[in-house]
């Protein structure tokens, strides 16, 4: 899903840690630092806070990648790990892994990799849309790994 909700390289610069984006896939009522917010839990208006998406995501596919999300989960009758109500930032790496705690991608390819595996979001994006998405965001990455930017000119050239 971060592939939609998330499509550009910089997508990922503001989801780091210690910051106020979310990195880590887990839910809580409370805390601010999880991936998805319960809060004050009211019947029929409760809402659901999805906080990874980037403003430059197309908002119809990121309304359709997490109804269905949602929907698969629901029509599995899948039920929600447990709420995490400490900062999931301070956690250590065992303690993510005793939680079972996954990270977010940490970029546009691993974000694309995970894409291309799921099938809830090939089907959702469609099959005439997907493989094209897919390549073009591949391309993407490539042309933004093989440029030199400002930034390592400025901070290397002299250097070396």
């Amino acid at each position: 899903m971060s592939a939609v909700t998330n499509p550009l390289v910089n997508s990922y610069k503001r989801l780091v840690a210690g910051y106020e984006a979310p990195v880590h896939i887990a839910w809580s009522a409370k805390n601010r630092s999880p991936l998805v917010r319960v809060p004050s839990a009211s019947g029929e208006g409760t809402r659901i806070e999805i906080r990874n998406p980037d403003p430059a995501a197309n908002p119809y596919l990121a309304f359709a990648a997490v109804l269905a999300a949602g929907l698969d989960g629901i029509k599995k009758n899948l039920t929600p790990p447990p709420s995490v109500e400490t900062n999931i930032f301070e956690m250590s790496k065992e303690e993510l892994k005793k939680n079972n705690i996954r990270a977010l991608p940490k970029n546009l390819s691993e974000a694309v990799d995970e894409f291309e595996r799921d099938e809830l979001m090939l089907k959702t994006i469609g099959d005439h849309i997907a493989p094209k998405y897919i390549e073009a965001k591949r391309r993407e990455w490539h042309e933004y790994t093989t440029t030199v930017h400002q930034w390592e000119v400025n901070r290397y050239l002299i250097k070396y």
